[in-house]
C-alpha cells in the first residue's frame, strides 16, 4: 500500500505550559514496495514522524493515508489494531520488547493476540525462526537466555510475525558492532526483497542509508528538507554538511581520491563495490594509454 504523508504536524504535550513543536509541515509520498531511509540528525523528528506510522502517535494537524486507512488530526481511527497489524515496527534495542518464557511463545504473542489460533501462531512462529536465521534448538529456551544478537532476532521475528505490509526500522542496528550490523541490515533487505514490503528506515548511518534505500527524506529541525535518491542526495555535499549530517566513507574516500589524482567521478560513490568498481576502471584507462 502506498503512504500519503499530507501537512503533518505534532505537539507533544498539546495546550500545557510544556507545550513542544516536534515535526511540523511534513509532506512525503511513499510508494508501495520502495525502501525509504529517514534520515536527520538527532532531534530532527525522524522517530517522532514514524510513530505516527501505526497511530502511536496522532498528529495534531494534518493526515496520513496508509492505503484505505486514513489517520487524521482530531478524528478517531477506530480501525488502529488493524493498520498496526499492517505496520509492523522495530524499535532501538528491540530486545527490551521481549516478555515470554520461551522463544517460541514470545514470536507467537502478536498473532495470538490479533485473533490466530495458538496452533497457527505457532506455526507461524517456526517459520519466522526459521526466516530470521535462528536455530530450532532455541525455540524452547527463554529469550533471555540468548546472546544479544540473538535476542534481536527474536524480537525481528514477532513483528514479523504478523505480517506487515509496511516494516518501519527505528535504528535497528544500534549497539551492535560492525560485523552485527551488517548481517541485520542484510537480512532486512533480504525480507524487503522476498516479501515485497515496504520498508521505512531511520538511521543515523549515512552507510546504510547510501547502500540499502531507494530514496531518502531527509529532516532537520522537525521537518523535511529534502528528498530523493541516495545519489542525488549524497551529490550535494555541502546541503548534506549544513543539516549536521556526515556523508558516508565511500563518498569522504572519494573526495580525497578526486582531491589527490585531479579528476572528478561522474557520481556519488555509495558502496564499497561501487569504490572498487571505479577504482579497476581507472587502472584499466591508465593501462590502456
Amino acid at each position: 500500500m502506498d503512504i500519503a504523508i499530507k501537512d503533518v504536524e505534532h505537539r507533544y504535550q498539546m495546550k500545557t505550559p510544556f507545550e513542544r513543536l516536534a515535526i511540523y509541515d511534513i509532506n512525503a509520498v511513499i510508494k508501495e514496495e520502495r525502501y525509504v531511509a529517514v534520515i536527520g540528525h538527532t532531534g530532527s523528528g525522524k522517530s517522532t514522524l514514524l510513530q505516527h506510522l501505526n497511530g502511536l502517535l496522532m498528529p495534531t494537524k494534518g493526515q496520513i493515508r496508509l492505503g484505505d486507512d486514513v489517520i487524521e488530526a482530531g478524528k478517531k481511527n477506530k480501525q488502529l489494531k488493524a493498520l498496526r497489524k499492517k505496520v509492523g515496527i522495530v524499535f532501538q534495542f528491540p530486545e527490551h520488547q521481549l516478555f515470554e518464557e520461551t522463544v517460541l511463545k514470545d514470536i507467537a504473542f502478536g498473532p495470538v493476540n490479533f485473533g490466530m489460533s495458538q496452533e497457527q501462531a505457532e506455526k507461524k512462529a517456526w517459520d519466522m525462526l526459521n526466516l530470521v536465521g535462528l536455530p530450532e534448538e532455541v525455540s524452547g529456551r527463554s529469550p533471555f537466555e540468548l546472546s544479544g544478537g540473538q535476542m534481536r532476532r527474536v524480537a525481528i521475528a514477532g513483528v514479523l510475525a504478523m505480517e506487515p505490509e509496511v516494516l518501519v526500522l527505528d535504528e535497528p542496528t544500534a549497539g551492535l558492532d560492525p560485523r552485527g550490523r551488517k548481517e541485520i541490515m542484510d537480512m532486512f533487505y533480504d525480507l524487503h526483497k522476498q516479501k515485497k514490503l515496504t520498508t521505512i528506515l531511520v538511521t543515523h548511518s549515512m552507510e546504510d542509508a547510501a547502500a540499502y534505500a531507494d530514496e531518502l527524506i531527509v529532516m532537520h529541525k522537525g521537518t523535511v528538507k529534502a528528498k530523493g535518491t541516495p545519489r542525488e542526495i549524497f551529490s550535494k555535499r555541502d546541503e548534506i554538511a549544513a543539516f549536521g549530517l556526515d556523508l558516508p566513507e565511500t563518498i569522504k574516500f572519494q573526495k580525497r581520491l578526486e582531491e589527490t589524482l585531479g579528476i572528478t567521478f561522474k557520481a556519488p560513490i555509495l558502496t564499497i563495490e561501487d569504490a572498487a568498481s571505479e577504482i579497476k576502471a581507472l587502472f584499466q584507462e591508465e593501462n590502456a594509454l
